[in-house]
């Protein structure tokens, strides 16, 4: 497998938990959690496209 390229989500801010992305060459979403980089969610794009759209009404910012 070729190395990730993980992205740290610009709402993450310096000093806390902060979410990464990377996705491989087949179009997988991989998602992970500073404090548990071990753990790593899979989903597709389309997937996490509805998922934020269902979050972002319920998010203050």
């Amino acid at each position: 497998m070729p190395e990730l390229h993980w992205q740290k989500s610009t709402y993450s801010e310096e000093g806390s938990s902060c979410v990464y992305l990377a996705t491989t060459p087949d179009g997988t979403i991989l998602l992970r959690e500073s404090d548990e980089p071990e753990t790593i969610l899979t989903t597709g794009p389309r997937q996490l496209a509805t998922l934020i759209a269902n979050l972002r009404p319920r998010c203050r910012y």
